[in-house]
């Protein structure tokens, strides 16, 4: 979403599991007049530790219309802090609580749109289609309850709205008795970039999640390694995460201040809950030269005309050079039969089948790693500067006891 901070233009995640801005990626930050500046330490996700950063005092904030002044903000200059090169778009930094604690907030996923309202101003539509229910805001989080299915145990969960976060669900092992990792259905996994590094862990399916009278099935679930939480697991009484992939099939209203949340089915709902069946995790990593073929007009010093008075017209292929976006692999699951086919990491997809990756986004080329079991896909690649093509079929990550390369019986 757009952020403008002291009258520069930015571009910021909405993120309800930050408790106060964080910028990274700065190239110039003296046109973002910082001032009022003193060192500190954030620690997020991740076993890396803390992360030293600059906090600074008495900015201004501005959204669409809404402005906030004397906000602070804090600022990390690790370049490896960037989360730009995993979502394909720029993005300068975080945003939650300020939004949220002054207006009541609605986060319109299907319409794609974010709306801020003053709380005096505020009626909201009576239907029945709408759900209401408590939310608690904790340490600047908002949390709400609801329940699973897991091991054919219904179990109650406290979880944190982590609208920052492209996961469903995340459930930390333990911390309900009935919490564990099933037995045979799961795979191992990495989950995610955190502030404080990668986090791995475990993945499965729970039954069934429910909010409110909205019950989704088979639902995508983690269970991140412990090492990774030690910030996530202050609040004793959280069990997880419910993000991105579930939330995205609502609309909500958001009231810190009330306590409350308005949520209503989209038309993502019913949309099946897929993993990444190739093992393969991209970055856009800069760009590369591309040369493309086009064809333009032709003609004479004097024109052709034909009998019918029409203008006659030569068409030529030509060729032009331009910047493209570049997808590397960053990260590769052992067991997947990708890897099990040569793929490696680093290297850089060119295209999936038949599709040259030069002309999509990042999310257009993840779209063929999170479709069905089973599916072949045939890359090529660029490995340091050698081209090289491989066909696997998606795994199927939960029966799949050995890499199968496609055509191995």
């Amino acid at each position: 979403m757009p952020v403008e901070l002291n009258g520069v233009k930015l571009s910021f995640v909405l993120d309800t599991g930050v408790s106060r801005p964080i910028l990274f990626n700065l190239v110039n930050m003296d046109s973002l007049q910082i001032k009022n500046t003193e060192r500190a330490y954030l620690r997020g996700l991740g076993s890396n530790g803390t992360i030293q950063a600059v906090r600074s005092k008495g900015n201004i904030i501005k959204i669409g219309e809404a402005i906030a002044v004397n906000r602070d903000v804090s600022m990390v200059f690790d370049p490896s802090i960037n989360f730009t090169p995993r979502l394909g778009v720029p993005v300068h930094g975080i945003i939650g609580y300020d939004i949220f604690k002054d207006f009541i907030v609605e986060v319109n996923y299907s319409s794609k749109y974010i709306r801020l309202y003053k709380h005096g101003l505020f009626k909201m539509k009576k239907s029945s289609k709408w759900k209401n229910l408590p939310i608690e805001v904790i340490d600047k989080k908002p949390y709400l309850n609801g329940s699973v299915i897991l091991n054919s145990n219904n179990i109650p969960v406290k979880l944190l709205m982590d609208t920052g976060s492209s996961d469903a669900l995340w459930l930390f092992e333990k911390s309900h008795k009935n919490i564990e990792i099933p037995k045979e259905k799961y795979f191992e996994d990495f989950l995610g970039k955190g502030l404080s590094g990668p986090v791995y862990g475990m993945r499965s399916k729970v039954e069934s999640f429910k909010i409110a009278s909205f019950e989704l099935e088979k639902v995508n679930v983690a269970f991140p390694d412990s090492i990774y939480l030690s910030i996530a697991r202050n609040f004793k009484a959280r069990n997880g995460s419910v993000s991105g992939n579930i939330l995205k099939r609502f609309n909500m209203f958001f009231d810190y201040k009330g306590g409350e949340l308005w949520i209503k089915k989209n038309s993502k709902f019913k949309t099946n809950f897929y993993y990444n069946n190739s093992g393969i995790t991209l970055e856009q990593r800069g760009f590369r030269v591309v040369k493309e073929k086009f064809r333009k007009n032709d003609f004479d010093a004097y024109g052709s005309q034909g009998l019918d008075g029409t203008q006659g017209v030569d068409l030529i292929d030509t060729y032009r050079y331009a910047l493209k976006p570049s997808f590397r692999i960053v990260e590769l699951r052992e067991s997947s039969n990708a890897k099990a086919a040569g793929i490696e990491i680093g290297d850089i997809i060119l295209s999936v089948n038949s599709k040259e990756t030069s002309n999509l986004s990042l999310q257009e080329v993840n779209k063929f790693f999170y479709n069905k079991k089973g599916t072949v896909l045939r890359v090529m690649i660029d490995r340091n500067g050698k081209i090289k093509s491989f066909k696997f079929r998606l795994d199927d990550v939960f029966k799949k006891k050995s890499p199968q390369i496609e055509g191995s019986n």
